[in-house]
């Protein structure tokens, strides 16, 4: 904070105490008598009587400002001024978590000398990895872990990279960037129903035989060095499963055209930044019981 907004602070501060402090004792009356005078103030036919305040709510008001003062010179909230006992959000904030990785270091460091598969099933492991989920993951895959339209389902057992632990971690870890190039131009509309209606047949669903073919040759051409020759797709690629009946962004005509035709593009961030090796760890080992 520059020197200028500081001083703007702290004079408007001071202003504000100062002018509480004369109202409070300016329309103080000492003698504490009830009386008939009345404000002026009528409302539906009550009238506001001009009793003086009551003691005690008088000096309830006194200890509210004192407490505001003693506050501002323990804490900051006086423009630069750090109060004098230093405090800031940033070093309660660092000392909470240190002594958080305190307290359960050693449950985690006990939980990192197991092998995913083994802690997959523990139910302490299974409560704090639903919780680490919730925070970091369902905003895109849901809080049933059962995805959306573009995020991929978790508990089905169809990976585009891959489930072992392993490839589970790498994904978490590292993040993935999936690209589905756009095929319209170079293809054309006839290409895109004709490899549309071949899709639609290596999943066992009706197409035009004719286009089925013709969508054959233009697959084998454009689309098997990602999807495979039988279209179940590359792991190491990223590229979906095309003949198991689950879709990301979903599988009638329509969908699959605009997919063939315009392309897609998919980003899963890395959470190595965020989160420490034994929360990925963890939480690694929640999503592969999912399918456990």
């Amino acid at each position: 904070m520059t020197s200028f907004w500081s001083m703007w602070i702290i004079v408007l501060t001071t202003i504000s105490f100062v002018g509480i402090i004369w109202v409070l004792f300016a329309n103080r009356k000492r003698e504490q008598q009830s009386t008939d005078e009345t404000t002026g103030h009528e409302y539906d036919g009550i009238q506001e009587l001009d009793n003086p305040l009551p003691a005690w709510w008088f000096y309830m008001f006194v200890i509210t400002i004192v407490w505001a003062i003693g506050y501002l010179i323990l804490y900051p909230g006086m423009g630069n001024f750090p109060g004098v006992l230093g405090w800031t959000q940033i070093g309660q904030h660092d000392r909470e978590v240190a002594a958080s990785d305190a307290k359960y270091r050693d449950m985690r460091d006990r939980y990192m000398a197991l092998s995913i598969e083994e802690i997959a099933t523990d139910p302490a492991v299974r409560k704090m990895g639903m919780r680490m989920f919730g925070n970091n993951c369902a905003q895109c895959h849901g809080a049933d872990a059962k995805g959306s339209y573009g995020f991929p389902n978790l508990t089905d057992g169809d990976w585009l990279y891959g489930g072992s632990p392993d490839e589970i971690k790498a994904s978490i870890t590292n993040g993935r960037q999936g690209t589905m190039p756009a095929w319209g131009d170079i293809i054309g509309d006839q290409g895109v129903t004709d490899v549309t209606a071949y899709v639609l047949s290596v999943n066992g669903r009706e197409a035009e035989p004719a286009q089925v073919t013709a969508g054959e040759k233009v697959f084998q051409t454009y689309c098997m060095a990602c999807h495979g020759a039988d279209a179940t797709g590359n792991p190491a690629m990223g590229a979906p499963n095309l003949a198991n009946g689950i879709w990301l962004y979903g599988g009638n005509v329509e969908q699959i055209s605009h997919s063939v035709r315009a392309g897609r593009t998919g980003v899963m961030p890395a959470h190595n930044n965020t989160l420490s090796e034994d929360k990925i760890h963890i939480l690694t080992a929640y999503v592969y019981g999912l399918n456990q």
